[in-house]
């Protein structure tokens, strides 16, 4: 798997499996006085999507490892983590991402997330606050979001098909045209962000063993849910970044959800020319926009 300079791999176990994460080498970031573990935390989670891993917020998180302990898991059936032959479910993703932050955090700690990934951190969030000091989220949604049925979509009904399922993904899916098909069309504003690198390592994260469980039961909407039902019970502290472009849910759905609860989201800020993944497309700006909201959120 690729990793930025100056950055190892370390694990946990869940209930689910091993849950490998990113996180810096103290002998490039610290100071030489024993400060790396006294730092406070960052969390990175990535999205959903065939190949996703937590190399989405590779070229993010490296800005932050001189002042923070970073750690960015592959969650469950993701990435380099175990990929449990399973049906998935939204519960087996909350569970597990509480259980990483438990294991892994003293206290409450600022967390990063993406998309539906976004979306199910809420619901985390909600159940159990205290790990949780603030929220910084792109494109959080639930794909089935204000009565939206996502699971009637052309696309999904197709990968419900028994047999094709796996015959699309293995054909169509996990492989490197098929990756960027799907970067090119729902991913990216601007095709020609995507250079080979980003393709390469969500290749070899689609063609991991068993990756095809956790992929199809995205694609299928099983972990599709409706977050305008969730997210007025929200009370960690919140902002949220929102690409123009995004294919799958546009800002409007992210000012309809942030009027839901004035009181935990604090900001929503919309980036022009950029689709779902803001971290990866234009890295630079996404810095920035955490570092002030991590100042607006303390």
């Amino acid at each position: 798997m690729f990793l930025p300079p100056g950055f190892c791999q370390r694990s946990i176990v869940t209930t689910l499996g091993t849950m490998v994460y990113d996180t810096a080498d103290a002998s490039l970031w610290s100071s030489g006085d024993g400060d790396h573990q006294s730092k406070p935390t960052l969390v990175f989670l990535h999205g959903f999507g065939g190949g996703s891993s937590a190399y989405e917020w590779s070229k993010v998180y490296p800005a932050f490892a001189s002042d923070y302990r970073i750690l960015a898991p592959d969650l469950i059936g993701w990435g380099r983590s175990d990929h449990p032959e399973r049906n998935y479910q939204v519960d087996d993703y909350i569970t597990t991402i509480i259980e990483f932050l438990e294991q892994t955090c003293e206290g409450a700690v600022p967390v990063m997330a993406s998309s539906l990934t976004a979306a199910i951190v809420i619901r985390a969030a909600i159940l159990r606050p205290d790990l949780f000091q603030s929220l910084i989220l792109t494109t959080p949604a639930g794909l089935s979001d204000f009565g939206q049925d996502y699971t009637r979509t052309f696309f999904a009904q197709l990968v419900s098909t028994p047999v094709l399922d796996r015959l699309l993904y293995s054909t169509g899916i996990a492989v490197s045209w098929g990756i960027r098909n799907f970067l090119e069309q729902r991913q990216f504003a601007q095709p020609d962000r995507i250079f080979p690198e980003i393709v390469e390592a969500y290749l070899e994260s689609a063609q991991q063993p068993n990756a095809e469980y956790a992929a199809l039961a995205f694609v299928r909407g099983d972990l599709s849910f409706d977050l305008s039902l969730y997210i007025a019970q929200l009370t960690v502290p919140t902002a949220m970044i929102w690409g123009r472009r995004s294919q799958f849910t546009g800002p409007e759905i992210g000012q309809r959800l942030a009027a839901l609860n004035p009181q935990a989201i604090r900001g929503l800020q919309v980036i022009e020319d950029v689709g779902l993944t803001p971290q990866l497309e234009l890295p630079a700006v996404s810095i920035a926009l955490i570092r002030r909201f991590l100042a607006l959120l303390k």
